[in-house]
């Protein structure tokens, strides 16, 4: 049975951006699949949402396996998947590449990248299946502006932008449509950790961002 309502999921969606992203689609009148790895800020988010309005997927994007079970599961939930959101990112710190540890490099890649890879696989024929489907990807003013320090971080956005832009290429004459969105400069739990004495009054929120990246959807 096709759900009623579209349908969108997002990952990352536990707080900031993700988080401000699936109230802006339940107010738009979708269903939103919230995937993220804290299981009490989902359900803070479902309790501000309603129950009804959310489904929660407490998942860790570094578990490839169950991560290309997802397609089949919102199939056999809901038959439509319309909007797919891949807003979560890791970023540990900013350290010289020279001192930079290879386990820190292999996290970042495998959220960074290889979830969206592995999500892209498994959600894919939802999104080809769908009236508009919608395939939009959170990246960063560093994936094309490399700089010191930040080379795991900036490395992983580049391949992922790389990634995205051929998935695009391959499906631009079907009915779905892939985007890379940029926050540009916003007041997160992410940049406090890379930025601790920034202030972030000066920032966009992650509410104003948000309502920007609902402008692909």
């Amino acid at each position: 049975m096709t759900h009623k309502k579209p349908v969108a999921l997002v990952t990352g969606a536990s707080r900031g951006i993700g988080r401000a992203t699936c109230i802006e689609l339940v107010n738009a009148g979708y269903h939103v699949l919230a995937l993220a790895r804290t299981v009490g800020a989902l359900e803070e988010l479902a309790d501000e949402v309603g129950d009804e309005n959310i489904t929660l997927i407490p998942q860790d994007l570094t578990n490839g396996q169950a991560l290309e079970g997802l397609g089949p599961m919102v199939f056999d939930k809901f038959g439509r998947l319309d909007v797919f959101i891949a807003n979560a990112g890791d970023i540990t710190s900013l350290t010289p590449t020279a001192q930079s540890d290879p386990s820190v490099w292999q996290r970042i890649f495998a959220v960074n990248v290889m979830a969206n890879i592995h999500l892209i696989r498994t959600l894919d024929p939802l999104l080809r299946n769908a009236e508009k489907g919608k395939a939009i990807f959170v990246s960063s003013n560093v994936a094309n502006d490399p700089r010191a320090y930040w080379g795991a971080y900036a490395a992983s956005k580049a391949a992922l932008e790389s990634a995205v832009k051929c998935y695009a290429s391959e499906v631009e004459n079907t009915s779905m449509s892939v985007e890379i969105f940029n926050p540009g400069r916003a007041a997160t739990k992410t940049r406090g950790v890379v930025y601790p004495g920034e202030d972030q009054s000066t920032l966009d929120t992650a509410e104003d961002v948000a309502k920007r990246l609902m402008d692909l959807v």
